[in-house]
């Protein structure tokens, strides 16, 4: 058969139809990515040229392997299969578009029949990932697609079965190799020529349609999916970044600071990388699936933050692209109720598919709306106002800081191997005393030279840096870090995975990049392989574990709590990596939340579902939380942090000792 593109239509030979179709289709594509890319540029700006190694490994894994789309495994293998398909098939189009000259005239004879073969696999690979995820949203539908327009999604459906399908029949007509079973296959049905030729245009439009389409939908993604990745962010998972740095990359000092705007208000003021992500979004809903503010009903969907900045610059895209300022600032498009949700859990982050930043948009508008506008929740002023005065949220004395330890033989103020940095909620709140106390007993237990800091120990200034209070934060985390070096501290153990993350991974900005800093189950897990602490005896009664997001998800510390309690008898259904926010998380320990929103409600349910006798806790937030939470759903359930439960062991056996010592007698 004479190829479609060699036949005349009328006046118009075939190639010159598909130049003048090809032509607009290529113009319109190049035209919608070159505004998008302007308007990305407009962004401030961001190093990422840093890694090159890493970030190319990166890539390899998470885009090209999928690691993270393959987590859904159902929709996950349905997407693996038409982006793998796509890009093993890719190349047909240099033939499709020149009448098989690129395979006649440019590919080696030799890798013909291998080069055919893996073009169809490409389009078998699509056509069964397209079949299934048609199948999938019409007859399965998933509940976060129920009662939402689906017309877009499925039209592209539809243009990937045009596409995948006519291949096969285009094929057929071109002397099929043993390479290409389905295209025999099909060439043994003796399909007509005419119907070639219209599965050849059918096949053409197909593509050219989807080209216009690309930019002006989701699948924008098939474009910035590849940079959005390799520029993702290298360091440690909700890490925030100071306020300005110096040339060595370490924050500059309050005492130095002069800068005339603080955080986000304006499109151009978020970076040239976070705006990226508008562009990036496929609008999967994963991180709206995991976000606890969205589950418990609040105004935050992490995926319509993403696309309202998507938004903003499209509407906005005559005046940004101008050098102009639109009136409408980004906290009023994303909404004040939005922004003061967010718990920075990190779940939106951790589990989407293209490394998109949902958590830093957030906190750069609280700065701005904290340090510039003064436009906050006003129940914020108690805690910033005790932060500042008394260097903890709750507004007690310092002096007061060391009273729970008064009876215990421990360092106080004094060099040591190991300082116990207490946290102001083991400090103060009388429950989680107890914590500070097994913990502290436990690390003398096994003989390691361990003090705490006493009066000299200030608020780690997480409480303040997630609300958006950068000068604070940065007044405690100098102050703590003078302390340090006064006493010499090398070697920090924190129970709070708050204080954990903070020291460890955000005071190197600071000057404190030499801190050991670990979580007091790494230290009680340490100890128990050197046998220098038991094993946890549970005596009958059944354990689950509560991962708090600091600690599991970001902190990666998952492991180890487990390893402490002897294992968990029964897993909450989230958990590790996965683990659903207590809601105490980014200041909103501080803030009102209405009653009939509460995200520790959500998560008590489902620990409490587990039907185990006690829940253990690494937090102190979390076992605030998750106590009231258990309370509010009924649930008899006993809290205990890890610590409690491994010291409360050994004075149980300690009294054991002591009484069958007094009846020997």
């Amino acid at each position: 058969m004479e190829h479609p593109l060699l036949i005349d239509y009328g006046p118009f030979p075939g190639w010159f139809i598909l130049l003048i179709l090809g032509s607009g289709a290529v113009s319109f594509f190049i035209y919608q990515v070159s505004k998008a890319t302007r308007l990305v540029l407009l962004g401030s700006p961001d190093d990422r040229f840093d890694s090159w190694g890493l970030r190319f490994k990166e890539l390899m894994i998470g885009w090209l392997g999928q690691k993270k789309v393959l987590r859904d495994k159902i929709a996950g293998t349905m997407h693996v299969l038409m982006f793998w398909g796509f890009l093993m098939l890719g190349t047909d189009m240099f033939d499709l578009a020149t009448a098989n000259f690129f395979s006649n005239n440019i590919i080696p004879n030799l890798l013909v029949g291998p080069w055919n073969g893996i073009v169809e696999l490409g389009y078998t690979s699509a056509l069964i990932g397209a079949v299934a995820a048609l199948t999938r949203r019409v007859a399965f539908t998933p509940e976060k697609l129920k009662g939402k327009s689906q017309v877009e999604g499925n039209f592209i459906l539809f243009l990937i079965l045009t596409i995948t399908s006519t291949s096969f029949i285009i094929e057929s007509k071109e002397n099929p190799l043993a390479w290409e079973p389905i295209g025999v296959w099909v060439e043994s049905m003796h399909v007509s020529n005419s119907v070639a030729i219209v599965a050849y245009w059918a096949h053409m439009i197909a593509i050219l349609t989807f080209l216009i389409l690309i930019p002006m939908s989701k699948h924008m993604h098939l474009v910035m999916a590849f940079p959005n990745v390799f520029f993702h962010d290298i360091e440690p998972m909700g890490k925030m970044r100071p306020l300005a740095l110096t040339e060595t990359g370490k924050a500059v000092s309050l005492e130095d600071l002069d800068i005339e705007s603080f955080g986000v208000s304006s499109y151009g003021q978020y970076t040239w990388r976070q705006l990226i992500d508008g562009w990036s979004c496929t609008s999967c809903a994963r991180c709206q699936d995991v976000c606890p503010a969205y589950a418990s009903g609040k105004s935050l969907n992490p995926m319509q933050i993403i696309h309202d900045i998507r938004d903003y610059a499209n509407e906005h895209a005559p005046i940004l692209l101008k050098g102009g300022q639109p009136e409408e600032t980004m906290m009023e498009r994303i909404t004040e109720d939005a922004v003061w949700a967010c718990t920075t859990c990190n779940a939106c982050v951790d589990v989407c598919p293209l490394y998109i930043e949902h958590v830093p948009k957030l906190t750069d508008l609280r700065r701005n709306a904290v340090m510039e506008t003064m436009e906050y929740p006003e129940a914020l002023n108690v805690a910033f106002g005790n932060l500042e005065s008394a260097s903890n949220p709750y507004g007690f004395g310092s002096h007061e800081r060391a009273d729970w330890a008064a009876d215990l033989d421990v360092k106080i103020g004094e060099p040591a191997e190991y300082i116990y940095f207490v946290g102001c909620a083991a400090s103060f709140d009388e429950r989680n005393q107890k914590v500070a106390r097994a913990t502290i007993s436990l690390m003398l237990e096994a003989g390691l030279d361990v003090g705490i800091l006493g009066m000299q120990e200030g608020c780690s200034g997480d409480p303040a840096r997630r609300a958006g209070n950068e000068y604070l934060f940065q007044m405690l985390a100098e102050t703590n870090l003078t302390t340090f070096q006064e006493l010499g501290v090398e070697k920090i153990v924190a129970s709070c995975p708050h204080c954990f993350h903070t020291l460890g991974k955000e005071y190197g900005d600071y000057g404190g990049d030499k801190l050991e800093v670990f979580h007091h189950t790494e230290i009680m897990a340490k100890l128990q392989e050197e046998n220098k602490l038991p094993a946890l005896d549970k005596n009958g009664k059944s354990i689950t574990y509560h991962d708090p997001c600091y600690l599991g998800r970001m902190g990666d510390i998952v492991d180890e709590p487990r390893s402490v309690l002897g294992g968990v008898d029964v897993e909450v259904e989230r958990h590790g990596k996965d683990s659903f926010c207590c809601g105490a998380g980014g200041a909103q320990m501080w803030m009102e939340e209405d009653a009939d929103k509460r995200v520790n409600k959500i998560r008590a349910e489902e620990i409490a579902a587990t039907g185990c006798d006690t829940v253990a806790i690494g937090c102190p937030f979390c076992s605030i939380m998750v106590k009231d939470g258990l309370d509010s759903v009924g649930s008899e359930m006993d809290v205990k942090d890890v610590a409690e439960l491994l010291w409360e062991q050994i004075v149980a056996k300690d009294e054991e000792i002591q009484s069958s010592k007094s009846s020997n007698s």
